[in-house]
């Protein structure tokens, strides 16, 4: 098997991984993520938990990355970490992550596990990942009107 192959077959396992976690904890259950917001009603704080586990795992996987960026030591796979490099707060950061938020908590889906629940076949999260696949579109034809608009 050629190192790209094997790559190959890290992300994918990584990947299921990741998404048997999501499908597991129920994030990927709109109704579960919708009662862990409802705090003056049914409230569920069992997501809690997984929430902290993963800023845990996250907290301790950015630090070697970071350092290995610094240090330029790559991943151990191959390749460069693909870490932010923008550290700036601007309105687009706020009013994305505003959207990200009241889209999360109408639904109770975000992208990670909106692509997970795809998996169940349930036509609500197909109408949501086509929806969320058309902003994008939007997004990124509104941006490059936008920066094309700043060249002339």
């Amino acid at each position: 098997m050629g190192k790209n192959a094997f790559r190959q077959l890290v992300a994918l396992g990584a990947g299921l991984l990741f998404g048997a976690g999501l499908a597991v904890s129920q994030v990927t259950n709109p109704q579960k993520v919708l009662d862990f917001f409802d705090f003056a009603g049914h409230w569920d704080p069992s997501l809690a938990l997984t929430f902290g586990g993963a800023l845990l795992v996250t907290f301790f996987a950015f630090r070697p990355a970071r350092s290995g960026r610094a240090s330029g030591k790559g991943p151990a796979l191959g390749g460069t970490y693909a870490l932010p490099t923008k550290s700036d707060i601007d309105g687009s950061l706020l009013g994305g992550a505003a959207l990200f938020g009241v889209g999360w908590g109408l639904v109770g889906l975000c992208v990670g596990p909106a692509v997970a629940a795809l998996a169940f076949g349930e036509p609500k999260i197909y109408i949501f990942v086509a929806a969320m696949l058309c902003g994008t579109v939007l997004t990124k034809f509104a941006q490059t009107k936008s920066i094309n608009r700043l060249k002339t």
